[in-house]
C-alpha cells in the first residue's frame, strides 16, 4: 500500500510539472507553431463578426509566435451557447478565446435560465467598439426633441419583446412616461426605416452604426436624430440631447444605467476562468496593441467599422456596478425586458 501510494505521489507530481512548465516557457515560445480559435456568438456578416475578422488579421501580429487565428461562429441562443463554451467547456490554456453579446452580463445577473455563467470570473480582454444607441424620427414627425415625448406620441418600429429595437422605447415609456407606440414585426433597422419611408412608423431607435447606410436621408433631413440612451455625448454626435435630461429621481437611472450600460462593453473580448494569469496579461497586451495599430485605425475608418478600444478594466468595472444594482432594480427590468438580446 505505501509503495502504491508513493507511486501516485510521483505520477502526481510528474503531472503537475509537465502542466507547470508548459506555461514556464518564454512567451515567444508558448504560441509558436499553435492554432488559437476565436469564437464569435453571432451568424456570419453580422457586427461581431465582422468586428471578431477584422481583429484577428492584426491581432496575430502582436501576439509572440505569431500563431494563426481562426475564427468560429456560435451564434445559437442568441450567443448564450458561445458564453457558456468560453465559461465553462473551452480549454484553459489561451488557445480559445472570444466574444459574445454585449448584453450577457446583465441577463447573468437576472438570472436567465439557459445562461450558465458568471461574468465576474471571466477573464475580460477587451472590447472595440462604442455603438451609442440613439432614437431617430422622419422629418415629418411631430416629436422634435426628447421632452415632446412626454406630451406627443411617436409611432416607432419594433422587433419584438427583447429586441434591440424595443428595449429603448419599452423602458423609456416604463420609467419616464413617455409616449412611444411601438409597432412590432420589423426585421431591423432597415427594414424599419423603409416604413418610414412608406408611412408605417415615424421613428426607431437603435444602435448609431445602423444609420451608417442613411447618411444621406440625414443629410438631406428626412431622417434626424432626436436623442441619445447614453449619459456621455457622442463624439459623432456631440448635439444630440440625452435621454437623462428628462431622468427626475435616482432610481430612474440607476434603471436605465442596468438597460443600456450594455452599450459601453462594445464588442467585449473574453478568456475562459481560471486561465493562467501570464496568458492572460499577454493577450491583454496583444489586444491592446493590435486595436491601437495605426493601420489597424486607418482601414477601420476607410470600412466605416467602429473599432473604439475598451479596456479590460473598465469591463471588469462594468459588471462589478452591474453587481451593485438593487434587486428591487433588476426584478423591475425582468418584467420590462425580460429577454434582452
Amino acid at each position: 500500500m505505501e509503495l502504491f501510494r508513493g507511486k501516485v505521489a510521483v505520477t502526481f507530481c510528474l503531472a503537475v510539472a509537465v502542466s507547470s512548465s508548459a506555461f514556464a516557457q518564454p512567451a515567444a515560445d508558448y504560441y509558436r507553431g499553435k492554432q488559437i480559435r476565436m469564437i464569435v456568438g453571432h451568424p456570419v456578416g453580422n457586427d461581431y463578426d465582422l468586428g471578431g475578422r477584422f481583429l484577428a488579421k492584426y491581432l496575430t501580429k502582436y501576439i509572440a509566435g505569431n500563431p494563426l487565428i481562426v475564427v468560429s461562429n456560435m451564434p445559437a441562443a442568441s450567443s448564450v451557447a458561445a458564453a457558456n463554451f468560453l465559461y465553462g467547456q473551452a480549454p484553459h490554456d489561451g488557445t480559445v478565446f472570444g466574444s459574445f453579446s454585449r448584453n450577457v452580463p446583465s441577463q447573468a445577473l437576472m438570472g436567465q435560465a439557459n445562461l450558465k455563467v458568471d461574468p465576474r470570473k471571466y477573464n475580460w480582454l477587451g472590447g472595440t467598439a462604442l455603438p451609442g444607441r440613439v432614437c431617430a424620427a422622419w422629418h415629418t414627425a411631430k416629436v422634435r426633441t426628447p421632452a415632446d415625448l412626454l406630451t406627443t406620441e411617436l409611432i416607432v418600429g419594433g422587433g419584438g419583446s427583447g429586441s434591440s429595437l424595443s428595449i429603448l422605447p419599452t423602458v423609456f415609456n416604463h420609467v419616464l412616461g413617455t409616449k412611444f407606440r411601438l409597432v412590432e414585426g420589423y426585421k431591423g433597422t432597415n427594414d424599419t426605416v423603409i416604413a418610414m419611408e412608406r408611412g408605417e412608423v415615424e421613428g426607431v431607435c437603435a444602435t448609431y452604426g445602423q444609420f451608417r447606410v442613411h447618411q444621406q436621408a440625414l443629410k438631406e433631413g428626412r431622417l434626424r436624430f432626436i436623442l441619445r440612451a447614453e449619459e456621455s455625448p457622442l463624439p459623432e454626435l456631440p448635439d444630440v440631447p440625452s435621454i437623462y435630461d428628462l431622468a427626475k429621481t435616482d432610481e430612474q437611472r440607476q434603471l436605465m444605467r442596468f438597460v443600456f450600460s450594455s452599450v459601453e462593453f462594445g464588442r467585449p473580448y473574453v478568456l475562459p476562468p481560471d486561465s493562467p494569469p501570464e496568458l492572460v496579461a499577454l493577450m491583454r497586451k496583444a489586444f491592446a496593441d493590435a486595436v491601437n495599430d495605426p493601420d489597424l485605425i486607418a482601414e477601420a475608418e476607410r470600412l466605416k467599422l467602429d473599432m473604439t478600444y475598451r479596456p479590460p478594466g473598465d469591463l471588469a468595472k462594468l459588471v462589478a456596478n452591474l453587481y451593485h444594482t438593487p434587486q428591487s432594480i433588476i426584478d423591475t427590468v425582468k418584467k420590462l425586458v425580460p429577454n434582452i438580446q
